[in-house]
């Protein structure tokens, strides 16, 4: 089946189901992806600068949810199962689609976490694996 590269905000709770064999849910879920509306690769751009769009998209988004900058802002990438991943027919931006389904840790390729509680640019989000969940945690946490 046809995977597809989804961006989407996690809260501390998200995280926490995901170290306990959980999964991110409910469904729908709102994520960000590379879509119709967005662009096709090879017409305005490659394929790796629509997901860049994309994830800028899910990390403007993760500023409404730090808590007035007293947390820091996490973002799943994860790579879905395609049938899973619902395109708006008025979405509210380019990239916006939901998840149809909830999402397993297998499912997640990498994290990106704040340096800083409060940071708003994207130079600020700092790489982790996924077999770093552990360590997003206690940054997410403040911990």
């Amino acid at each position: 089946m046809p995977l597809t590269r989804v961006y989407l905000v996690l809260t501390t709770d998200d995280l926490d189901a995901l170290a306990g064999g959980g999964a991110v849910g409910p469904a729908p879920r709102p994520a960000h992806a590379v879509t119709s509306a967005l662009g096709r690769p090879g017409l305005t751009t490659d394929e790796e600068e629509l997901e860049h769009a994309a994830w800028l998209a899910a990390a403007d988004e993760a500023v409404g949810a730090t808590a007035g900058g007293r947390t820091r802002r996490v973002i799943g990438s994860a790579d879905v199962d395609a049938a899973t991943v619902v395109h708006p027919t008025s979405p509210d931006v380019p990239s916006r689609v939901e998840i149809s389904a909830p999402l397993e840790r297998r499912r997640f390729v990498s994290f990106h976490v704040d340096e800083e509680p409060g940071a708003t640019d994207v130079a600020d989000l700092l790489w982790y694996d996924v077999t770093e969940l552990d360590d997003v945690r206690a940054l997410a946490s403040g911990s």
